[in-house]
């Protein structure tokens, strides 16, 4: 089970919202060869930590491919880049955001010696951001963490009361599948 967060709060260079920046992300991947087996609804959260930034636009989508954790991270940034993501301090506005969350039941942490990146699995704050484990909960509700033992219902219920993510109405679309 491949799981990847999806996420932006900036337009992107033509205008477009951060709701079709997702959707654009998401014909990249498939443009790209990876199958995309599940995807959630779209919510909407205040950013993380907070900020005076846009509200995001998250969503988690499971897929399918037979690349290694690390080439598929490669593909994620290359596709950010595409789309206009420039890298630099962390937690800044983006236009796009393609988090590698979990690569089936790997626990990994690897820089790479190609480009420096780390690469860290299952994604080192996952349990802690509800803008991730409510949309993963609507594609991979069984998922157990593998390093904590923990399913996604038990790391929501752990979730702080107060946190504001909460899926856009009518976000359901037709390409919506969850096996």
């Amino acid at each position: 089970m491949i799981l990847v967060a999806v996420g932006a709060n900036l337009p992107g260079s033509d205008g477009a919202e951060p709701k079709e920046n997702c959707e654009r992300a998401l014909s990249l991947l498939e443009a790209e060869g990876m199958n995309i087996v599940a995807r959630s609804r779209w919510y909407k959260s205040s950013p993380w930590p907070h900020s005076d930034q846009p509200d995001y636009i998250n969503g988690v989508v499971r897929i399918g491919t037979y690349e290694s954790p690390e080439a598929l991270l490669l593909r994620l940034h290359a596709i950010e880049a595409r789309m206009g993501r420039i890298r630099g301090a962390p937690n800044i506005a983006r236009v796009i955001d393609l988090d590698l969350l979990a690569f089936d039941q790997l626990i990994y942490d690897v820089r790479s010696q190609v480009n420096s990146t780390q690469l860290r699995l299952p994604h080192p704050r996952l349990h802690d951001r509800p803008f991730v484990l409510l949309p993963l909960s609507e594609v991979a509700p069984t998922w157990v963490h593998p390093a904590s033992g923990r399913r996604v219902a038990e790391m929501i219920a752990n979730l702080a009361e107060s946190h504001n993510c909460h899926p856009i109405e009518n976000s359901t679309n037709k390409k919506l599948k969850i096996l």
